[in-house]
């Protein structure tokens, strides 16, 4: 009776144990900042005002533009943090903190569930799932997911990936039993709802099905087959629908991805590499990622991996082809091994599986270490059950199982510390990733903030000298110039060549514009003129890279910023119209005419909103997605006919006031 206590007591206090070690371990960062694409994201929060009634909410939940889903889970929780923006980091990290030891919780619950099919002894079955659980909940490399405020998402289809595979193993377990009707709701929940909540978190979620198979081929198909005859037909009939259609229809959008990006050559003018390129760089990427997993440090790249070269054939460079070779080999011998040994064929091979949206074919960036999050569930698993099987080395394995979480524990608070300071963590990365212009553009940032433009010249020189077409360097280098007495004609030059060979500007030189052109009007940094910003945003609209019609209308509109500083207003509403017919867009055209209005020229404002009138039948709809449902949500709230007419009243009463003379037909400027 006490034996059976003490066991049912044990694996409770194990995971309080761990959780109150992750605590201590990411305590030091919770005091860290927003990062990269959560200032691309959050900001969402207030796009629409104050997310405070139902309103504001629909407009909000629906306004996602990541996957065609939108994301909308992942973009709920983050209303648990703050309503609108800005807003304090704090909460949305100690919220990311909680996710992270219900991860824990789940996996462990998973890990001890597989054990008991694997016929292990209970006690041990169940240490080796806290011992594979805790160094997976520990591990430093979860620190760029669980620091990293917007994945978030990542996190969220992790739990929804873990909670759908625990519900569709306790529906096979009652058919197992000839439950057929619990059974079946069960495991229709688990493989069909939760794969359907985790896509709404990340596209990740998707591989939830195919998880499930590989659970089903490598553990359970031969040592635990459904066998009373009407739930061994249903079950069967489950998996087919709900397991292997979504992970062939997962797998055959990934091959068809993969074909076209081979044709095309693309993708074209969104990045620096090809698909083909891609595909031979990433078993380099999974060989360095196994390398983080199994020999971990206290300080890694972070966010910041730009500077990683693709492959451009099997021996440039050279590392690519026997990376291929040992990504290939692990799989075929994870598959060979899987009646022998099937928790490390399982865990291998569940490794895989959750790097095949993001790590194969689609056109994302090549590298980022909170890929791993997921993939990486059962990666501890296998050395947790060898190291409970004290049949041999039982001194040196019970030492092991002590001290690995505890040296984990260690290193990942020595990362969350980094990631705790803005400042530390920008240098430390650039310092790590001298290669990387994102690195050295965000550490001269940081140098300029405490007053060392010195520091981030000379730093932003020498990177610029090795990526002349990063104009994330050749900006801030002129932001630096400023800062010490102005621009020579070297750093102008600098900035057209960047504009006319960069592959994207992003939203970056549209934020650098806005602060550069008041300092230009003013004149308060010599050879900083309006000038100089025309030629820069000339150079862009020369650049076929930039010829996309969003980059356009974002030149273009500028164009118009320019001509109204030079008081000339019927230039700038030409430019502005030019760049509305571009992308036809209500908010574009909302900020337009209150720009003009605010400019002083508010009868010009409302010939661009006539402008707006006539050519608003020419919008370009959604495609089916969550901007469709956002495009139907704003239309039935009539969300832009009121902005719309506010600012038309507001813009005709400006003109009333300032012309009171002429008849509001034949208003112009003076």
């Amino acid at each position: 009776m006490m034996q059976q206590r003490h066991q049912q007591i044990l694996p409770v206090a194990t995971l309080l144990l761990t959780g109150l070690l992750a605590l201590w371990a990411y305590w030091p960062g919770l005091s860290g900042g927003f990062l990269f694409d959560d200032l691309g994201s959050l900001p969402a929060l207030g796009a629409y005002g104050p997310v405070t009634h139902w309103d504001t909410f629909w407009r909000y939940i629906t306004s996602g533009t990541a996957d065609p889903t939108g994301r909308p889970l992942a973009m709920l929780t983050f209303l648990l943090d703050a309503h609108d923006w800005p807003a304090n980091p704090l909460p949305f990290k100690r919220t990311n903190l909680i996710l992270h030891l219900l991860n824990g919780v789940l996996l462990y619950l998973l890990l001890a569930r597989l054990g008991k099919f694997l016929g292990i002894e209970k006690r041990r079955s169940s240490v080796a799932a806290s011992l594979g659980c805790a160094l997976w909940l520990l591990h430093p490399l979860m620190v760029s997911t669980t620091l990293y405020v917007v994945q978030r998402e990542a996190m969220l289809a992790t739990v929804c990936t873990l909670a759908g595979l625990l519900l569709w193993l306790h529906g096979r377990h009652r058919l197992c039993e000839g439950r057929l009707k619990s059974g079946m709701m069960w495991s229709v929940l688990g493989l069909g709802g939760f794969t359907l909540l985790g896509t709404l978190a990340k596209a990740n979620g998707a591989l939830l099905p195919l998880y499930a198979l590989l659970i089903e081929i490598v553990l359970l198909r031969d040592r635990h087959p459904v066998r009373p005859h009407a739930s061994r037909r249903a079950y069967r009939w489950t998996m087919a629908v709900l397991g292997l259609l979504p992970a062939l229809a997962l797998i055959g959008y990934l091959v068809k991805a993969g074909a076209q990006g081979l044709m095309t050559g693309g993708p074209v003018g969104i990045r620096s590499w090809s698909i083909g390129q891609r595909l031979l760089t990433e078993p380099r990427v999974l060989m360095d990622y196994l390398q983080l997993l199994w020999l971990p440090r206290p300080f890694s790249s972070g966010l910041f991996n730009d500077q990683y070269v693709a492959s451009s054939s099997w021996l440039h460079p050279a590392i690519t082809l026997p990376s291929t070779l040992a990504v290939c080999s692990l799989i075929a011998v994870a598959w060979w091994q899987r009646r022998w040994h099937p928790a490390f064929a399982l865990a291998l091979l569940f490794y895989f599986a959750g790097q095949l949206l993001e790590s194969t074919s689609l056109p994302l960036e090549l590298y980022f270490e909170h890929r791993n999050y997921a993939p990486a569930l059962l990666m501890f698993w296998p050395l947790g059950l060898w190291l409970t099987d004290t049949c041999r080395l039982k001194i040196f394995k019970v030492s092991l199982v002590v001290v690995l979480p505890l040296i984990l524990a260690t290193i990942t608070h020595a990362r969350a510390e980094v990631w705790g300071d803005v400042r530390t963590q920008g240098l430390v990365w650039a310092k790590i990733n001298p290669a990387s212009p994102r690195a050295q553009a965000n550490a001269a940032e940081i140098e300029m903030e405490n007053d060392r433009p010195l520091a981030a010249i000379n730093r932003l020189e020498v990177s610029l000298a090795a990526h002349p077409e990063q104009s994330q360097l050749v900006f801030n280098l002129i932001d630096a110039r400023c800062m010490v007495g102005g621009v020579g004609m070297t750093d102008t030059d600098a900035a057209r060549k960047a504009m006319q060979s960069t592959t994207s500007t992003g939203t970056l030189f549209v934020r650098w514009f806005e602060h550069a052109l008041p300092i230009a009007i003013s004149e308060r940094c010599p050879g900083l003129d309006l000038a100089t910003l025309q030629s820069f945003i000339d150079a862009g609209l020369h650049n076929p890279r930039l010829s996309a019609a969003n980059s356009q209308q974002d030149l273009t509109w500028l164009r118009g910023r320019i001509a109204l500083a030079e008081h000339q207003p019927d230039v700038a509403l030409i430019e502005f119209e030019r760049a509305l017919d571009m992308q036809i867009r209500p908010a574009f055209a909302l900020q337009a005419a209150a720009t003009l209005g605010a400019a002083g020229y508010p009868p010009l404002g409302l010939q661009l909103l006539d402008h707006y009138q006539l050519v608003k039948g020419n919008i370009t709809h959604a495609q089916v997605s969550m901007s469709m449902l956002h495009e139907w949500v704003l239309e039935r709230q009539n969300y832009w006919q009121d902005e719309l007419a506010r600012l038309r009243a507001t813009l005709q009463t400006d003109t009333t006031t300032q012309y009171p003379s002429v008849p509001a037909a034949n208003q112009k400027h003076p």
